[in-house]
């Protein structure tokens, strides 16, 4: 006889810090790991539900007081580039797209450090060392690739990749920060909406979008951009403007975000 029973994996919440988007917040989150048989089932499922994975772990916000993050993605058939984005297109046609295995090298991590040192050079990753970023390319449980951009034999931009059973996930992404005009950051979003076409798959991932945080700001450049609220996706256009002022009713208590989830079946004899 089989029985098909729901994937229950076990959820924790964060300590509190402060927030890296939003002056005097403090973030929380919740996390489940994922591992095992049915990693690839739960992450594409969470994954629908608003969450990102960082290494083996699934997180979504849950701060205490603030419900601004808000997961974003774009719906690729509904995209179409602006003049912008088409110059940017254009700049980059020299680039070669490599889809690889998720193995660090010392090539990527150079590139990472001078990304870093250039843009976050005060931020939670700094001081990553290179095992600590072959932590974060090489441990993945689920379909992961990096996909690197060169300029001949010359590295220019990275970006690790999740392959889901409904789009791709931008996990993590970095670039030259010598190469500004061309707008690399852009570029590798611009070429995973292709790599997603022809994948057939109809969604791109990009993390999450901070009403308010200046740094954002670019998620939501992208037409056919979808935002997760309410526990539904929706187009940008039709997003209730998120509260930035800090309320205790902004975030339902942890308990009820958990039983709320949609959690997949997993087929056991």
């Amino acid at each position: 006889m089989r029985h098909t029973l729901p994937i229950a994996p076990q959820f924790y919440v964060t300590a509190p810090q402060v927030c890296p988007y939003l002056p005097d917040r403090i973030e929380r989150k919740l996390f489940t790991s994922i591992q095992g048989d049915d990693a690839q089932l739960l992450n594409d499922s969470l994954s629908k539900q608003g969450f990102r994975r960082s290494q083996n772990i699934l997180y979504r916000p849950s701060c205490n007081e603030c419900s601004a993050c808000l997961s974003a993605r774009i719906d690729v058939k509904k995209f179409t580039p602006s003049k912008s984005q088409k110059k940017v297109i254009r700049k980059n046609k020299i680039l070669t797209r490599k889809v690889i295995s998720p193995w660090a090298t010392e090539e990527q991590y150079d590139l990472f450090q001078k990304y870093l040192h250039h843009r976050h050079a005060n931020g939670g990753m700094a001081d990553m060392d290179v095992f600590e970023f072959a932590a974060m390319i090489e441990e993945s449980s689920i379909e992961t690739r990096v996909i690197e951009y060169h300029n001949e034999n010359l590295l220019e931009s990275v970006c690790l990749t999740d392959f889901m059973i409904d789009g791709l996930s931008m996990v993590y992404s970095f670039f030259d920060p010598d190469k500004s005009k061309q707008s690399l950051g852009t570029f590798m979003i611009l070429d995973h909406i292709e790599l997603a076409l022809e994948l057939d798959v109809p969604y791109l991932y990009l993390g999450y979008w901070v009403p308010g945080s200046s740094k954002m700001d670019y998620k939501v450049d992208f037409n056919g951009v979808e935002i997760f609220q309410n526990n539904i996706w929706q187009p940008l256009s039709e997003v209730e403007k998120s509260p930035l002022e800090l309320h205790p009713l902004n975030t339902a208590p942890v308990s009820e975000q958990v039983s709320s989830l949609s959690l997949p079946d997993s087929t056991i004899t």
